[in-house]
């Protein structure tokens, strides 16, 4: 008899496809840096957990690099953006139906991706649809890897950690999960895919 009641996902790089990398790259050759100084580290942290607004984001980068237009700005910040199988919406929608587990995203995001995402992604909304809870970093002002936001959620929900399964590709992110009780599943993303969630980790259900 499986153990898990709810399954926890985070949706860069679980459901949608990201380039960390070339987007670091990019951002390092637009700005003409070597590194990512600490301060852009700290803004981009108050921004993805709603603590700055998307008008302030924007104004402390033109500020820094008067060069670029807010319209760069916000390429670069979207460059880590890239597809969404649509196989992994239907793996989803299936899950929904079965009715077996409650579902919840949890994802260290923010005002301009999620608008990306709105704007690109044309089943957004089935998506979205799909969870019981659909949480947001900068709209419940806690992110990844913090606890509070885990205890955020099995409090909002009355969940039991040892219920659970989390899944992000994040370890950081997935080790405070587990110490907290929860199940995890540390996705790699280069060779693993969220629809064979249920054959890789099967000793779990």
């Amino acid at each position: 008899m499986s153990t898990i009641k709810t399954i926890i996902f985070d949706f860069g790089d679980v459901f949608i496809n990201l380039d960390k990398e070339g987007a670091v790259q990019n951002v390092l050759t637009l700005f003409e840096l070597d590194e990512l100084p600490e301060d852009l580290i700290a803004i981009n942290t108050l921004y993805e957990q709603g603590l700055i607004s998307s008008e302030e984001f924007i104004e402390f980068y033109t500020d820094n690099f008067p060069k670029l237009s807010k319209n760069n700005i916000i390429d670069a910040w979207n460059f880590i953006l890239k597809d969404f199988p649509e196989e992994r919406l239907k793996f989803l929608q299936k899950l929904k139906l079965e009715n077996k587990y409650k579902l919840i995203l949890l994802s260290n995001t923010n005002d301009l991706h999620i608008k990306w995402v709105q704007e690109q992604v044309p089943f957004y909304t089935e998506f979205k649809d799909c969870f019981d809870k659909f949480y947001l970093s900068h709209e419940i002002n806690l992110r990844k890897p913090n606890d509070d936001i885990y205890n955020f959620v099995l409090n909002q929900n009355k969940l039991k950690a040892e219920e659970c399964l989390f899944i992000d590709d994040t370890k950081d992110n997935t080790d405070t999960a587990s110490k907290l009780g929860i199940h995890v599943w540390n996705i790699d993303e280069t060779k693993e895919n969220i629809i064979d969630l249920f054959s890789i980790k099967e000793d779990l259900f």
